[in-house]
């Protein structure tokens, strides 16, 4: 049976997943929204104003009431006559202006009691509405806080699966180690054969062919995909450009041998894992098994193109470094190149999720003291370089310096305060050049 169908569906499941989170997303975002446009009350109208009633009862009375005295002579017969015709019409509209204007003073009452209700009902709705809106915050809130604990379940069931897919890995590894070893035994291979005419290393212990699986498991999990130390030996390539018979100490699973032979390198592996080299071998790749010292003892001088070591110099005591590097010095031709790739225990990040993580690491290696053994073992051009940069995200943040505005006094608090945060950023910058800066470093040298 294959895992595939296992593989398709958990591809699915997280395609769903994400589709989930997207709608959930955008139903919180409309959510959010709602709420801002709920808590919009209308505004709550002013008193009620009736000054331009008391100016109307003041000023409505403005036609005469009655037929003017009589008088005598023309004049009194002109003004009897025009009252008789106008006389009516003024009545009629005195009337009116009167009944206009009593009925305007009865309604004032309801009207300002109806403004009244209306502004305590505005009132009312403004606060029905602001315990509506803490409702739908808290909701809201609740709703987020859903978010973190399902992700967090989420990291939760991811580690177990994870862990779950290491032991069955290393399960299958131990399961193809031991089918190994019976078609050597098969083949009437001796476990405690001495190295052959050949150059073939004696076959390991039982201890050690059976914990050598862990420690493939152990780089899978924890330096890198085949993938990712591929892309980080990349790098490195062009180092060895037009070289040949070029060795790569402790080989591992064989990312950079498979470099150099797309690149048209000639290079062969030697590592001390069993299952490491039977990875290689699989491979189709040359790779021996083998301590580093011993095997280069058996080579002519100068027989070497170049000689590289990812991640091994940290595993090896000092005095055996010391060798290896000027019994390394005579097999490589002049010209040449060495490689020695290490974790740097100068950052902080670097020395104490990766460097102790390692039960087989034996001792750190400063940059300047790899450089100077290289240098006294007699190399030349010997540069450091440094290889993955902690992320920004993974360093120390500085804090926003407060604005501060023209004219403010120097014992002001805001400047006291400018100050501190200058000071605290300036300690920020140092704690990260020192312990927030490069993963690994390179220590490169030329045979002369």
């Amino acid at each position: 049976m294959t895992d595939t169908p296992l593989a398709d569906r958990a591809t699915r499941l997280g395609q769903e997943r994400i589709e989930a989170d997207r709608r959930y997303n955008e139903a919180l975002t409309r959510l959010d929204r709602a709420l801002a446009a709920a808590m919009r009350v209308p505004d709550v109208p002013p008193p009620y104003d009736r000054s331009l009633l008391d100016d109307i009862n003041a000023r409505w009375d403005i036609l005469p009431s009655g037929a003017p005295a009589p008088a005598g002579g023309w004049r009194g017969w002109l003004t009897a006559f025009v009252w008789r015709l106008v006389g009516p019409a003024f009545e009629q509209q005195r009337a009116f202006n009167a009944a206009l204007v009593d009925h305007l003073n009865r309604n004032v009452a309801g009207h300002a009691e109806t403004h009244r209700a209306l502004a305590e009902l505005i009132v009312a709705l403004g606060a029905q509405a602001e315990a509506r809106a803490s409702f739908d915050s808290f909701l809201l809130q609740f709703l987020q806080q859903i978010t973190g604990f399902v992700e967090t379940k989420d990291r939760e069931l991811a580690a177990a699966v994870a862990e779950v897919r290491t032991v069955a890995e290393l399960s299958q590894r131990s399961s193809v180690m031991a089918k190994r070893e019976i078609e050597r035994l098969a083949a009437g291979v001796a476990v405690g054969a001495a190295v052959g005419a050949a150059g073939t290393p004696p076959a390991p212990s039982g201890a050690a062919v059976s914990d050598a699986y862990k420690y493939v498991g152990f780089e899978d999990l924890f330096r890198g995909s085949e993938e990712e130390i591929r892309a980080r030996m990349r790098d490195y390539v062009p180092v060895f450009a037009g070289a040949s018979d070029v060795l790569d100490v402790g080989c591992g699973r064989g990312e950079f041998l498979v470099l150099l032979q797309e690149a048209g390198v000639t290079a062969r592996g030697l590592d001390l894992n069993h299952e490491m080299v039977e990875v290689c071998r699989a491979r189709g790749l040359d790779a021996v098994e083998g301590d580093a010292l011993g095997y280069l003892g058996g080579l002519a001088d100068g027989s070497l193109g170049g000689l590289i070591a990812s991640q091994v110099v940290e595993h090896l005591e000092p005095g055996y470094l010391v060798r290896l590097l000027e019994i390394a010095f005579h097999k490589l031709r002049p010209g040449s190149k060495i490689v020695l790739e290490t974790i740097n225990p100068a950052c902080w990040v670097a020395f104490f999720e990766s460097y102790i993580r390692d039960l087989t690491h034996v001792r750190p290696i400063h940059p300047e003291t790899l450089k100077f053994l290289l240098l006294s073992s007699g190399y030349a051009r010997v540069d450091i370089v440094f290889r993955a940069p902690v992320p920004e995200s993974g360093k120390l943040q500085p804090v926003t310096e407060p604005p501060i505005p023209p004219g403010t006094p120097d014992e002001a608090p805001v400047r006291r305060l400018l100050e501190w945060a200058r000071t605290f950023n300036a300690n920020v910058e140092r704690l990260n050049e020192r312990m927030f800066t490069h993963l690994d470093y390179a220590a490169i040298g030329t045979r002369v």
